[in-house]
């Protein structure tokens, strides 16, 4: 994955908002916004882990799992279950969830799945493929194919820092990789918490490596400047 270089990636916030038409380490919270390209991906990833407000490393369990998709995943040891996910690093783990095949065909076109596996202590929120349909495959297709507008966006879904559900309601705003993209903004608690609007759908999954949300949109970046 020292393939991905943001030369790529060297897109500034108002080329990141190609997904407008969809519905709308760092620090844990602040603005972030800069008229700056994003940084690497495998650069910025590399924040240390950092207190949440329940674990005190935001790693999560099984039973710390919430959300009405939750259900949908695979049980015991198959691929995709909860156990199965749980060891491996979180692009293997997205790979086998049946909730993110959109998310991870997006992640394979810029190729970052081993940038993502190696990295430590992120938060990733996953739009479930639910929220790419919403963008119909034509668009979809198009972002595939051009990697330089696709990299920006997932960024946006990326923190370098590992929340579970407490510490992201704590943290209020909390800043993505894709600085350029502006702050998230965190609302609610539990059930009813919102990232930029957008619910969740099954939270606090456990991966190796990192702490999943998936949501029902795909983020835009800038709009929640």
């Amino acid at each position: 994955m020292n393939k991905f270089r943001v030369a790529g990636v060297g897109l500034t916030a108002a080329a990141a908002l190609t997904l407008t038409a969809c519905s709308g380490n760092g620090t844990s919270s602040g603005s972030g916004s800069s008229s700056s390209a994003p940084a690497p991906m495998s650069s910025s990833m590399s924040a240390p882990m950092s207190s949440s407000a329940s674990s005190g490393d935001g790693m999560t369990t099984n039973a710390d799992v919430f959300g009405p998709a939750c259900s949908k995943l695979p049980q015991g040891s198959a691929p995709g279950s909860l156990d199965s996910m749980g060891p491996q690093p979180v692009a293997s783990a997205a790979s086998t969830n049946p909730l993110l095949t959109k998310l991870v065909a997006a992640v394979k076109a810029t190729n970052l799945v081993d940038t993502l596996n190696s990295q430590q202590a992120i938060t990733v929120f996953a739009p479930a493929d639910s929220a790419f349909a919403a963008l119909g495959d034509a668009k979809f297709n198009e972002l595939a194919k051009n990697p330089t507008q696709l990299a920006p966006i997932l960024q946006y879904h990326v923190l370098g820092k590992r929340y579970d559900a407490k510490g992201l309601a704590s943290a209020g705003d909390v800043t993505s990789l894709n600085t350029a993209g502006g702050p998230i903004k965190i609302e609610g608690s539990g059930d009813n918490m919102t990232v930029n609007g957008a619910k969740i759908l099954c939270g606090n999954i456990p991966t190796k490596n990192a702490t999943v949300f998936v949501i029902d949109k795909v983020l835009t970046p800038g709009t929640n400047k």
